[in-house]
């Protein structure tokens, strides 16, 4: 069955879909455990979804053509992304892959930080490549959508799997798993770092023990309310913070105010878990242009079931 005929669906096209929402997430930690031949790192890590996130808007086009629009966000200015960002991409893609003569343009509203490491470019490609199915009438398969979504970018996967994950491989050996309820202070200094760089530094530990689900579970001793989600740490953080001091300023920040941070992906972004009842502490000394937010995680995607 070639793609074309896979995607086919009796579903009419819609002519717009709003308010689409993309959420950001958080690494509680991330191990690289080797590197393969062709240079791809191999890693394991949780995944979790939290309730910050971007929205989309998509509107049908007849021409087949496919635009992207950067909308004000919360009464601040657009965010200027480049032209061929990953929801303009994962829209190409998915048109070809399913033959589509159908095209769409993308009204995107940027909250999540960018160079964070919280994962917003991904998280928009995976909204997209959802709503755009449901706008165009189209479905692909899940193993082609998967495959599609993994050569967008390695974080991409995830975002498409409806909820928190046990990640391995280069990102695409995902399994689903259950966290509890809980409060997350994320701070991303003004500053931030290119992926890349950090995987490419000399000085990057490739080469940590493999860890198991089951050994991350066992933080929870049976009681929701004591899960540690301090399990393992952070592979690329002391290269990050070589390369962008401010990661070590914001960590010492969150330590000032008796929480234990950590660097969330490839950052900037830091997270502590905040204890239950906290509210959000006193921000008005942080420099200009660093975002402080506090945040819970999600039951699950919200557009899970898409």
């Amino acid at each position: 069955m070639t793609s074309t005929d896979s995607a086919s669906s009796p579903m009419p096209p819609l002519k717009a879909l709003y308010d689409v929402p993309a959420p950001a997430k958080l690494n509680l930690f991330l191990h690289i455990t080797g590197r393969r031949p062709d240079g791809y790192h191999l890693l394991q890590s949780v995944f979790m979804l939290i309730d910050w996130c971007d929205t989309l808007h998509f509107e049908l086009r007849s021409d087949g053509r496919i635009s992207r629009e950067d909308l004000e966000t919360d009464g601040q200015a657009a965010e200027a992304l480049p032209a061929d960002d990953l929801a303009v991409r994962a829209a190409r893609a998915l048109q070809a892959a399913c033959g589509t003569s159908l095209g769409v343009h993308i009204g995107l509203q940027k909250r999540i930080p960018s160079q964070a490491g919280m994962g917003g470019g991904s998280s928009d490609a995976a909204s997209c490549l959802l709503a755009l199915q449901r706008l165009w009438g189209v479905r692909l398969p899940p193993q082609e959508l998967q495959a599609l979504a993994l050569s967008l970018g390695a974080d991409v996967p995830f975002f498409l799997s409806g909820g928190h994950a046990w990640v391995e491989g280069i990102g695409e050996k995902i399994t689903p798993l259950a966290l509890p309820p809980a409060h997350f202070l994320v701070l991303k200094p003004a500053a931030g770092l290119p992926t890349q760089g950090i995987f490419s530094a000399p000085g990057l530990k490739r080469d940590t023990e493999t860890a198991t689900i089951q050994g991350f579970a066992a933080n929870a001793e049976g009681q929701s309310k004591s899960f540690d989600f301090g399990f393992g740490r952070n592979d690329l953080q002391p290269v990050a913070q070589e390369m962008c001091p401010q990661i070590g300023q914001s960590l010492d920040w969150l330590k000032s105010r008796h929480l234990q941070g950590r660097m969330t992906g490839s950052g900037s972004a830091v997270f502590a878990q905040l204890p239950h009842g906290t509210d959000l502490p006193d921000t008005s000394g942080l420099p200009e242009g660093w975002k402080v937010r506090k945040c819970g995680n999600l039951e699950a995607h919200p557009l899970a079931g898409w």
